[in-house]
């Protein structure tokens, strides 16, 4: 079992560190024929800490970079709608121009039908990216403030040669202090494929995963970024086998005997509006699995892996069980695929709603 700090003894129940985008959504409409954009805030890890403090109010702060300009502030604008603290924000003078730094902007379609979602980023040379060892003063965020838990990913590991160094020396501090590590593989073939693929990818990520007590990620990313195979999966990655990639699960944990927890989402994408959605937690030698939503209608599917993160980690937090934990994760990611956005609208009664079995009947 987690052995997880109290409230206490510590000023952040979750610190994130990772990239925050501009996301622009163009609706219902192609990001290449659109004449509007609609425009929220999102990044994997950072997603994870705004659903803990949005919908399930526990105290998160984000650990990144921007580039002093209006981009920037609009996004810190954002931040500040999803109550996430930015006291540990790295602000970089802007050159006017980008040459040297700029925010990142993620153009991204919702699909529809058999219109998968689309996603384009402009990240290049951003200021989250330019981090490196030494630029943040982890011994105050994890020795003086306290954090109980720390949560990091494979997208911010593969923005540069540099932001692995970065996660790497926060894990060593959280780990000092006895902070829990939750990593989120993610793997992102557009990210890692100018700068080596998959065995970097691997790389990389092998070399952290020693850190992580909490490992989340689906069965392409435990392929793709810790090289282990699913049995009888298929290329797409839509076959769903909980046997199978239980039988994954307990060999990356014969190698990685500190994840405490290894956890997943299993998701069928019959098509971009329609899934199966379902998770799975391992701990304790032990299988947990949420219940199979069949045929969930998805109205935006970005971020519901980052809000079952979110839900998982506050039930660990909040000292559940991991059958709990994973029903509460499962719930959480299917309720923020129903809004817009790459970060939860759903509140704590509308996820313990979920997880009794409640419908869709008008609440009046």
């Amino acid at each position: 079992m987690l052995k997880i700090k109290s409230k206490e003894e510590c000023r952040w129940d979750i610190v994130s560190l990772g990239e925050v985008m501009l996301r622009l959504d163009p609706g219902n409409k192609r990001i290449h024929t659109t004449r509007s954009f609609e425009v929220w805030e999102g990044g994997g890890e950072y997603n994870v800490a705004r659903g803990l403090k949005r919908c399930f109010g526990l105290n998160a702060a984000v650990v990144t970079a921007l580039a002093d300009n209006p981009v920037g502030r609009l996004v810190q604008d954002l931040i500040y709608q999803g109550g996430v603290d930015q006291s540990h924000v790295k602000w970089v003078k802007y050159d006017g121009v980008g040459r040297t730094v700029r925010n990142g902007m993620n153009f991204t379609e919702r699909g529809f039908g058999v219109r998968a979602a689309l996603g384009c980023s402009d990240r290049g040379n951003t200021a989250v990216s330019q981090l490196k060892k030494g630029d943040i003063d982890w011994e105050k965020i994890f020795g003086e403030e306290g954090a109980r838990w720390f949560h990091t990913g494979g997208i911010f590991c593969a923005l540069s040669e540099t932001t692995p160094e970065v996660a790497k020396e926060a894990m060593e501090v959280a780990k000092k202090y006895g902070t829990i590590i939750s990593y989120d593989l993610n793997y992102r073939d557009s990210l890692w494929k100018a700068i080596g693929g998959q065995a970097k990818a691997q790389e990389v990520n092998r070399d952290l995963a020693q850190y992580v007590d909490v490992m989340i990620g689906n069965e392409e990313d435990f392929t793709a970024c810790l090289g282990f195979e699913v049995e009888g999966q298929d290329e797409n990655h839509s076959k769903l086998d909980v046997v199978n990639f239980e039988k994954m699960i307990r060999k990356a944990v014969s190698e990685f005997p500190n994840f405490q927890v290894a956890a997943t989402t299993l998701r069928n994408a019959k098509t971009a509006s329609i899934n199966d959605w379902g998770a799975v937690c391992f701990t304790g030698d032990t299988l947990y699995q949420a219940t199979m939503r069949e045929n969930l209608e998805i109205f935006d599917r970005v971020g519901g892996g980052d809000s079952f993160a979110s839900g998982l980690i506050y039930g660990f937090l909040s000292g559940a069980d991991a059958q709990f934990a994973v029903n509460c994760g499962a719930a959480h990611g299917a309720l923020a695929m129903t809004t817009p956005g790459d970060t939860t609208m759903a509140s704590l009664a509308d996820v313990q709603r979920v997880m009794k079995g409640g419908g869709a009947r008008v609440a009046r």
